[in-house]
């Protein structure tokens, strides 16, 4: 007889939980906390209040502290960490984890110096073992308030990727499959970038068209790096890029499109990250984008004014006024 399938999520921050939380109505779910109080409130009182406050989890889902009691008898490991933790988790992770055991990143980040995807990093620390994400347009409160949404289970293995679809679905949580991994997991952590600009347009009220004008030449800096890294052009158009795009630039949630609005308000990357509960993977990535642009030879205006406010070498308002003095070209044929 066949044992119930056993998840564990790494990571106890609002995605990670979230996702936790759906995968424990369809099997049996441990998610890992770095902080036992987490853990605890997690397991006694089916709650986050550091980062969910107010919502409830589902009541099945166990939690604890213990790194090990998480990952030695999991058949699907979801890593749900920031991208600057992930390979260390990974390291400690390698001698507790079976063999074969499928892995899924739930990060959208890229790492600094290394200027890796998430799932390159899987391959490197857990050799052999199948590695995939799950992504797509998600606010976590939202998900968790359970407001129809919908995620991308990308594998390389299309079968693979259809027998771990239904861990993660409910009836208002829609999972779809895709087998351009490369593509499904740069969508996000370009997606980030991009946000920081829709939130200093935000924060500098500079009106809808600029907005409009910034997510949708965004989309195109992010199609032509994506592709020329090897994603498909069409996934772009998807769930894990206009879709995330279109959230993350406009939820007043989306923590990288606060960020852009801090910055509005002339505040320094130091002052933002301090005052922040939880990651804003697009201030790390906005440099790490910037080298691969360069690398590959790719025109990323928008991406390069959000790196240059990043770093200190200019404020909002003049980031702006940069992109007002960019000459425009055909829009055909550059995205």
């Amino acid at each position: 007889m066949s044992r119930p399938i056993r998840v564990a999520v790494l990571g106890a921050g609002s995605w990670g939980t979230t996702v936790g939380s759906l995968a424990a109505r369809n099997a049996e779910t441990v998610l890992w906390a770095r902080r036992a109080e987490t853990a605890e409130q997690v397991a006694r009182e089916h709650r986050n209040d550091a980062y969910l406050k107010g919502l409830a989890l589902h009541p099945a889902l166990r939690a604890t502290a213990l790194l090990d009691e998480a990952v030695c008898d999991c058949d699907v490991l979801v890593v749900g960490v920031p991208s600057h933790s992930f390979r260390e988790t990974l390291k400690a992770v390698a001698p507790l984890l079976r063999p074969w055991v499928p892995v899924l990143s739930l990060a959208k980040g890229l790492e600094q110096g290394s200027q890796q995807r998430m799932t390159q990093i899987i391959h490197e620390e857990l050799p052999g073992h199948p590695a995939g994400l799950l992504a797509g347009p998600n606010i976590a409160r939202e998900v968790l308030q359970g407001l129809a949404a919908a995620a991308v289970l990308a594998m390389p293995d299309a079968e693979v990727a259809r027998a771990l679809q239904p861990l993660f679905a409910s009836p208002v949580f829609r999972v779809y499959t895709n087998t351009d991994v490369i593509g499904c997991e740069l969508g996000g952590p370009l997606k980030n970038v991009i946000a920081i600009s829709a939130g200093m347009a935000d924060g500098l009220g500079v009106g809808e068209n600029t907005r409009a004008m910034v997510i949708t030449r965004g989309l195109a800096e992010i199609t032509r790096l994506g592709v020329a890294l090897g994603g498909a052009a069409e996934t772009f158009s998807g769930l894990t890029g206009l879709g995330d795009l279109l959230t993350t630039c406009m939820s007043p949630l989306s923590r990288n499109r606060q960020v852009g609005e801090q910055f509005a308000k002339g505040r320094t990357t130091a002052e933002i990250v301090a005052s922040m509960n939880m990651v804003a993977e697009g201030i790390k990535t906005s440099s790490v984008v910037m080298d691969l642009a360069g690398k590959l030879g790719i025109e990323m205006p928008i991406a390069a004014e959000v790196a240059a406010v990043v770093k200190g070498e200019r404020g909002a308002v003049q980031a702006f006024r940069g992109l007002r003095r960019l000459a425009p070209s055909a829009e055909r044929g550059v995205a």
